[in-house]
């Protein structure tokens, strides 16, 4: 079998074509035959699909989805073995009866010793993404398609199957290939989260935004923290083979110990913490474990602190969820626009009125609502969250909605609850709502109205009892204005409306750093107070990733100062005080620039540009300056008390064309 290595997929090599043209040759292929098509009988199909049921059942609706985005282009989704057999197709039916002169059907193998050079079977000897396009068929009689394929790889880097789009030559289109290959990822994924359902699993990528997305990276590891395997986007942030990884210790990998993590996952569930790969490169991650099969700290409740499974309202198994980081009062820090949110949402206690949540990233919208559901006469029953930007558009609907037995193409699989139900009896979290697609948003509307949810392939809506609270950092009446969110759906979950604050507009940063770090276990060894120094800078500080940054931070800082009594300057993270630095100094600059404009007022010089906004001003005197120093940032940045990265930003805006 072929195994996965670190080094990202490539769409196709120039030589690729060529070098899979002399393999058919070598074959004893004629380009001008008309092979012999010999599908398998459908006992023998059904036997090869039962051996192969794992990819099969978590392929299906990734295949459905697939078709859903290319339907109507005269083309079919198939889905191979590792040896090119085709499991299964789905197809418009105006290209079926094409496709079935060409054997392009279930139980046929179109490996290349049998078809010659095409996507499936070529895209499966190089172990890549592949395109074969009309002539670039080995067999003339296949030159009537063109073919887009990636390999699907098992948790542990062996290629078990392929995923194909193949349609008519007229219906090339060079986005295809990355379709196919997205969806062979989310494959991939799902049988990663499957096999390690009960491992530690770490989600990292370099963008927070990444995280709980198709492009996160996925690395598993066992109780001991032993390294178990690792997805195709982990393997290429590594920048290592998965045999070089697997004899790697967790601390080698993410520069803390394995242990770190489990207490990070117990104190702080869902949250994002900040990790360090070999390569130096900062990432940020989330951990999660099966709470059966690792003991964490007591949490409150007998049942939640022994992780005994409930059940709701429709008696869906749920494992109850850890007692939330916030309630309302504990919310309550002294901030006055705080303190005045909170006093609103109290009033709604236990009236089922939908709210919605605005504000910028980070700003504490998910605490919010988790507090809100704790303070609620629904507080025994699950929080269930569901972020709409983290999923793919064609995975919101099943993820949300759910689906049932059969409900892809026939397939022998399992249904899925839905959030929807998972979440009856108690509260659904819809953050970041603003990114739902129209299409779900109309069935969310519904549901809304109906108080059922009809899962996909199913034909019995199920009641549901639930509170809804969304939350957005977008603008959704302009974007009602703008027709990308229905304006129905927005009065129905805007019952109240609450706006957090950034976290640069509160005066309650030094209570909300005493909180965080109060939060921590004592065991932990870690430090509960920060010195003034450290607050001072906090003080400084613009806060772009709002109250994540600051819980991310001091996380950080926490485990660099642990034995000690308080977090100092040099416990905090480098960037993080080098974007504290930078700020200041922008700050300075602004200040000493507006005191050079009030100087000159009015009386420019012909040599001397008079711009208008203070952006030119500070753009005219860097240019000067780095003029006059011949282009030293270092020797310029110190002259005009400015930071060296404010420069090179303004360098990179274009500045040197002044």
């Amino acid at each position: 079998m072929t195994h996965r290595t670190a080094t990202p997929p490539t769409v196709r090599r120039p030589d690729v074509i060529a070098q899979a043209h002399a393999r058919s040759v070598e074959l004893g292929l004629r380009a001008s035959e008309t092979p012999d098509f010999h599908p398998l009988n459908r006992l023998a199909l059904r036997e090869l699909v039962d051996r192969n049921q794992s990819l099969y059942t978590h392929a299906l609706p990734v295949m459905e989805t697939l078709h859903a985005q290319i339907v109507d282009t005269q083309s079919m989704v198939l889905l191979t073995d590792s040896r090119g057999v085709i499991l299964h197709s789905l197809g418009d039916s105006d290209f079926v009866e094409k496709a079935n002169r060409v054997a392009l059907c279930p139980g046929v193998s179109w490996a290349e010793a049998d078809r010659g050079t095409n996507a499936i079977g070529t895209a499966l000897v190089d172990a890549q993404p592949t395109v074969v396009h009309a002539d670039e068929h080995f067999l003339h009689a296949n030159r009537i398609l063109t073919c887009s394929c990636a390999p699907i790889a098992d948790p542990f880097g062996h290629t078990i199957g392929a995923l194909d789009v193949s349609g008519d030559t007229r219906g090339f289109h060079k986005h295809t290939l990355a379709l196919v290959r997205m969806s062979a990822q989310m494959i991939e994924n799902h049988l990663f989260s499957t096999q390690f359902a009960d491992a530690v699993r770490v989600h990292f990528h370099a963008r927070a935004e990444f995280i709980g997305t198709l492009f996160e990276g996925l690395a598993a590891f066992g109780a001991d923290g032993t390294f178990l395997s690792a997805n195709r986007s982990a393997l290429f942030q590594f920048g290592q083979p998965l045999a070089a990884l697997q004899r790697q210790p967790f601390h080698a990998l993410f520069g803390v110990p394995f242990a770190h993590v489990l207490q990070q996952i117990a104190r702080a569930p869902g949250e994002n913490t900040v990790l360090t790969l070999p390569s130096g490169v900062r990432i940020v991650a989330r951990g999660e474990y099966s709470a059966q099969r690792y003991v964490t700290p007591s949490i409150g409740e007998t049942e939640r602190s022994r992780g005994v499974a409930s059940k709701n309202a429709r008696g869906v198994p749920h494992t109850a969820d850890p007692a939330p980081l916030a309630t309302l009062e504990t919310l309550d820090t002294g901030d006055a626009k705080v303190a005045a949110i909170l006093a609103r949402v109290a009033k709604v206690r236990g009236r089922d009125i939908p709210i919605l949540i605005l504000g910028k990233t980070g700003t504490g919208k998910e605490w919010l609502a988790r507090a809100i559901h704790h303070d609620s006469p629904r507080r025994a029953a699950p929080f269930v969250a569901l972020n709409c930007a983290s999923l793919p558009d064609t995975l919101i609907e099943a993820e949300l909605f759910g689906y049932e037995d059969g409900a892809f193409t026939g397939a022998k699989k399992r249904g899925s609850v839905g959030k929807i139900v998972q979440a009856d009896g108690g509260t659904l979290f819809l953050d970041e709502i603003g990114d739902m697609p129209l299409a779900q948003q109309v069935r969310l509307m519904r549901v809304l109205q109906e108080r059922t949810v009809l899962p996909l392939g199913g034909t019995r809506a199920i009641p549901v009892d639930l509170r809804i609270v969304c939350a957005t950092h977008r603008n959704l009446r302009a974007m009602i204005a703008e027709g990308t969110f229905r304006e129905d759906l927005y009065y129905r979950i805007n019952g109240l409306v609450v706006t957090l604050p950034a976290l640069r507009e509160r005066t309650d940063l030094a209570a909300l750093v005493e909180r965080m770090l109060e939060l921590q276990p004592e065991a932990d060894g870690l430090p509960r107070r920060v010195s003034a120094a450290v607050l001072e800078r906090f003080m400084q500080c613009r806060w772009p990733g709002n109250l994540r940054q600051l819980a991310n931070v001091l996380r950080t800082a926490s485990i660099m100062a642990e034995g000690t009594d308080q977090i100092e300057l040099d416990d905090l993270p480098e960037d993080f005080l080098h974007d504290c630095d930078d700020a200041a100094a922008d700050e300075n600059a602004r200040s000493t620039l507006e005191a050079v404009d009030d100087a000159r007022g009015d009386a420019g010089s012909a040599h001397t540009p008079q711009p208008s906004r203070m952006d030119d001003w500070q753009a005219a005197l860097i240019a000067q300056t780095l003029a006059r120093l011949d282009g030293n940032v270092s020797a310029a940045a110190r002259e005009l008390g400015l930071a060296r990265n404010t420069v090179y930003r303004y360098l990179r805006r274009g500045g040197a064309a002044h």
